[in-house]
């Protein structure tokens, strides 16, 4: 269940990430309320995740996600930048990711 609840919490810092820019700098309320709302969520599932993970790969994989998922949805709908370096340092991130989750799992 740390599992699922780590990924839940990297979506959620995806969604508080691009939610950042639709806040104007705290100065609008609804994108503001809703923010601010997705990182309350996020960290306190993160939280509840690191009861069980260690933390070190718990954080890792929490800002991998959110890292290379804020990325992708910034090239895929915002028109950020498609270079091709750009894209394979997501792939390396995810990798990343992937292989913290594989290092996890043989641990225990």
């Amino acid at each position: 269940m740390a599992w699922i609840y780590l990924v839940i919490a990297g979506l959620l810092e995806i969604g508080w990430a691009v939610g950042l820019k639709y806040t104007e700098g705290f100065s609008r309320l609804w994108p503001s309320v809703a923010t601010i709302c997705a990182m309350i969520a996020s960290f306190n599932l993160l939280a509840a995740a690191l009861k069980t993970i260690p933390v070190g790969t718990g954080y890792a994989v929490w800002t991998g996600i959110g890292a290379a998922g804020t990325a992708t949805i910034g090239i895929v709908f915002l028109g950020e930048s498609k270079e091709v370096l750009r894209i394979l340092s997501i792939v390396l991130i995810v990798a990343g990711v992937i292989g913290l989750k594989f290092a996890s799992d043989s641990g225990h």
